[in-house]
């Protein structure tokens, strides 16, 4: 605790940082945090609650009153407000209400506002808080009314001025700096007209994919983008800091599901959720495991008569397998971050196919060499090189084949490409290896 108080202390209010107070309390043992906690500056708590994991947001929540906590949360934007509301909700929906009861009737409004967009919409992700210009108002005023409520603290991370009409139609998106360049006696109409072209704004519709509004993002090298609803009227936006945070959800999703762990409940504290969901992907991998098992059996004589077989059985199934998880996770993240169009399916299968090719001639000279030297026997050289070959081939197939697949049918890439991708290496390379073994050595 002696971190945080001295954080605190060197800091004024002005200067605190959520981040650093949620940081400096997830140092702390379990049994420093409670009393740390009760530190936490009142108009923080909302903030501090949500830069923490998930499971400290209850001990957080339970360490204040419902005032103080509403108080805190008035301080938020929109858009975390929502956050906190539903992450409450879900723990302690009394709680919830009480909170939400507490705050003003304009935050209640947003609250319920954002609440009715869906999980994956873009309406979900925005703040209402946007600061707007009427075309018909002259850039000094603009300017003046800005920089007093940027005074006051009202508003925060603004680089784009938002343009609309008198019907509240987003017409254009301005940067500050160009807004500095303008004729400050006249209206921004009147210095947009001077050069309209220049001001063409990226715009969201409310009830877009969250994920095509991360690659427009992307795509622009945007920092904030207007969101409208159907009619064109400026309802919100969504800044960056959302889309860093998208991001990373994305792609710790992405890495649980390749792995078969559910994210949502690893985050849980529950052991037995955390433990269901690994074990219906343990029991999957298992199945499969039998399967690659019963193709071993069918060729028990060929194993009794040449022991060596088993001794290199594993080589040839782990390198099929190395290999095809190579191509796997290469497609996996290019198809995440957009990099392969709809026509480019043969382009990325053709080249996982040739990389894997060659790397499977390569090794399969290297292990010849190894397995005829090392058992003294050609032929068992050339069966293990064949099989290495075979079994390459159609990893680097499967791991690019797979999730281009799921994706068509839109499936997650990520989810059960690591099943299918085990089953068909094993399973070819223990056939093929002990299948041109019967061939050739018998």
């Amino acid at each position: 605790m002696d971190n945080l108080t001295q954080y605190l202390n060197e800091h004024t209010h002005d200067e605190l940082h959520p981040s650093e107070i949620a940081k400096l309390l997830k140092d702390l043992p379990e049994k420093s945090f409670n009393e740390a906690v009760q530190a936490i500056p009142k108009e923080l708590i909302a903030d501090v609650a949500l830069e923490l994991p998930d499971r400290y947001f209850e001990d957080v929540v339970e360490s204040f009153t419902t005032k103080e906590i509403a108080e805190s949360l008035a301080e938020l934007e929109s858009d975390d407000q929502t956050d906190f509301i539903q992450e409450l909700e879900e723990r302690d929906k009394e709680m919830a209400k009480e909170v939400f009861d507490e705050l003003d009737s304009e935050d209640q409004a947003d609250i319920l506002q954002l609440k009715q967009y869906a999980e994956d919409e873009a309406g979900a992700y925005m703040q209402i808080e946007v600061y707007t210009a009427n075309l018909e108002h002259t850039v000094h005023d603009v300017i003046k009314d800005f920089a007093e409520l940027r005074k006051k603290d009202e508003l925060e991370n603004v680089s784009y001025l938002f343009v609309t009409d008198k019907n509240h139609i987003l017409r254009y998106g301005i940067g500050l700096d160009n807004l500095l360049v303008f004729d400050f006696d006249k209206t921004i109409q009147e210095n947009i007209e001077e050069n309209a072209e220049k001001f063409n704004t990226i715009v969201g519709n409310d009830h877009d994919d969250i994920r095509d509004i991360v690659q427009k993002f992307q795509e622009y090298d945007l920092s904030s983008l207007p969101v409208i609803d159907e009619k064109g009227v400026l309802v919100g936006r969504i800044t960056s800091d959302d889309i860093y945070d998208i991001i990373n959800e994305q792609a710790t999703d992405q890495m649980y599901n390749l792995a078969g762990v559910n994210d949502d409940a690893e985050e849980d504290e529950d052991i037995f959720k955390a433990g269901k969901s690994r074990a219906i992907w343990l029991g999957i991998n298992l199945i499969t495991a039998i399967l690659a098992s019963l193709v071993i059996g069918v060729f028990e004589e060929t194993l009794q008569t040449y022991v060596a077989l088993a001794v290199l059985m594993p080589i040839v199934a782990s390198m099929g397998g190395n290999a095809g998880t190579q191509s796997l996770t290469v497609v996996v993240r290019q198809l995440a971050l957009g990099d392969i169009a709809q026509h480019d399916a043969y382009r990325t299968i053709k080249k996982e196919v040739i990389l894997s090719l060659v790397n499977g001639i390569f090794f399969a000279i290297i292990m010849g060499l190894i397995a005829s030297i090392w058992f003294d026997k050609g032929l068992l050289g050339i069966v293990i090189a064949l099989s290495m070959i075979i079994n390459l081939l159609s990893a680097g197939f499967i791991g690019s084949m797979v999730p281009l697949l799921l994706k068509k049918m839109e499936i997650d890439p990520a989810i059960g490409s690591t099943v299918i991708l085990t089953t068909v290496t094993d399973v070819v390379g223990f056939f093929s290896f002990l299948g041109l073994a019967t061939i050739i050595l018998l």
